[in-house]
């Protein structure tokens, strides 16, 4: 909290709200920082048969350059958290910038043929680094944006996650061609690495040099005072864990989040059961999927700013996603391809913008929770179970048919929905908004907020 609430809360007067225009700056660079971190989940793997070739290793070997991704959240999270909740917004940004950059820079030295172990290290560096940038949007919003800019921000701040995706589904194959002299191979992705270290640089210093740990004067009425103290973070933990309501939401959350791992991993696998030598048809389809989803993401943050209707949002959502899936196995089946891109644009459009309905829904029904811990194990939860999905699914899909697999995350979607709709619509961080007293005086009026 800024120094000047903490002086208003001493006073017993209202806090002066001031909104700064500086906010748009910070979420800037947040969505650039993220893209670039983003980008490099499928940097590889869509390349993955010019990467096995240079390379000389398997296709599984490659697959984990995406994996790690996945395997690092249930490992590392909980010091993400730690390091958000206790040290701040600034520093956990520039730890994540940081971390981020170092996986760029000893990738520049990964061109080798003998040299993949270091892809995996940067990968590695880079997945870390992700599990302190994520959770931050709604710690961001909440910290620098007015009270009907919170969803925006955070829609916004999500809408980072799938610009990296896309750009990475189409830059990787525009810079590394399948050249037949491996050492031009080797010359494209030395591009392609000081591409990433050119990008991410600049962020780095300007988050350096420029990024306040908070605004001098709050934006809204909501800002949270509690020190940082190992009891309190672990107590809030037990508490995420014993509130039944996030638990059930967390479950289907889970399972729309891991869909969407599944389905940007196996994509692949399922287009090719059904169209021979349609590796260009998938990844145009995963863009498809991707840009349909980034289309959607800032249209939910102002919905939701405007109508507060998070769970609605969250079950209307998995809705679309289960008809989605429906007409994706219907086109697959009568192997009708614009049918199935038709169809990758539903699924992405709502697998995309349910995240930050999700992220919003949890935070409200954990509030007072900090809202980067809350979304921290929303995403670890999730990962998790798309680590593990993608697996099992990769498995029965060459075992039995990509249909039975679409057949049984369609199912699991399904139960989503259910788990969703019997959800309590406890909305406790809009009941504080609203509340005239929270801080034993009168708040000011959004109306009355400064903007500079």
């Amino acid at each position: 909290m800024s120094k000047t609430m903490k002086n208003s809360f001493i006073a017993n007067i209202p806090p002066k709200i001031k909104v700064y225009k500086s906010r748009w700056y910070i979420l800037l660079l947040y969505i650039l920082y993220t893209t670039i971190g983003q980008f490099q989940w499928v940097e590889y793997t869509i390349i993955a048969n010019i990467v096995m070739r240079y390379y000389n290793v398997g296709p599984s070997t490659v697959d984990w350059t995406a994996l790690v991704f996945m395997v690092v959240y249930p490992i590392f999270i909980i010091p993400a958290l730690l390091i958000i909740d206790k040290l701040g917004l600034r520093v956990a940004s520039i730890i994540g910038c940081l971390g981020t950059a170092i996986g760029v820079y000893i990738k520049l030295f990964s061109v080798g043929h003998n040299l993949f172990y270091l892809v995996i290290i940067g990968q590695v560096f880079v997945g870390i680094a992700q599990l302190i940038i994520l959770p931050l949007p709604p710690k961001l919003a909440v910290t620098w944006f007015a009270e009907k800019e919170v969803s925006t921000a955070c829609s916004l701040g999500v809408f980072g996650l799938q610009l990296g995706a896309a750009l990475g589904f189409i830059l990787p194959s525009t810079l590394v061609k399948n050249h037949d002299d491996l050492e031009m191979v080797g010359e494209n992705l030395k591009t392609m690495c000081w591409v990433l270290a050119i990008a991410i640089t600049p962020i780095l210093i300007a988050l350096i040099f420029y990024f306040p740990p908070n605004p001098k004067c709050p934006p809204n009425n909501i800002q949270n005072d509690d020190k940082f103290s190992l009891s309190n973070f672990f107590g809030s933990l037990q508490y995420l864990f014993t509130n039944g309501a996030f638990v059930m939401h967390l479950a289907a959350s889970s399972i729309s989040i891991g869909t969407y791992t599944v389905m940007g991993s196996l994509l692949n696998l399922f287009v090719l059961q059904y169209f021979e030598n349609a590796q260009e048809d998938a990844g145009r389809m995963g863009l498809v999927m991707i840009i349909s989803g980034a289309i959607g993401t800032p249209i939910i943050g102002k919905f939701l700013d405007k109508t507060r209707k998070f769970k609605e949002s969250c079950f209307i959502s998995m809705i679309f996603q289960i008809i989605g899936m429906i007409l994706l196995i219907c086109a697959l089946e009568y192997k009708n391809k614009i049918l199935v891109y038709a169809s990758f644009a539903i699924l992405g459009l709502f697998l995309n913008t349910y995240l930050p309905a999700c992220i919003e829904f949890a935070t409200e029904l954990t509030y007072p929770t900090a809202e980067s811990t809350t979304t921290g194990i929303v995403y670890a939860m999730s990962q998790t179970l798309g680590f593990g999905a993608t697996i099992a699914i990769s498995l029965f899909s060459i075992e039995y048919g990509a249909f039975w697999a679409l057949i049984i995350i369609t199912a699991f979607l399904a139960l989503g929905s259910i788990l969703t709709l019997v959800t309590p619509n406890t909305l406790k961080r809009q009941a504080c908004f609203n509340n005239k007293n929270l801080t034993e005086f009168k708040s000011i009026p959004q109306q009355d907020v400064e903007h500079s």
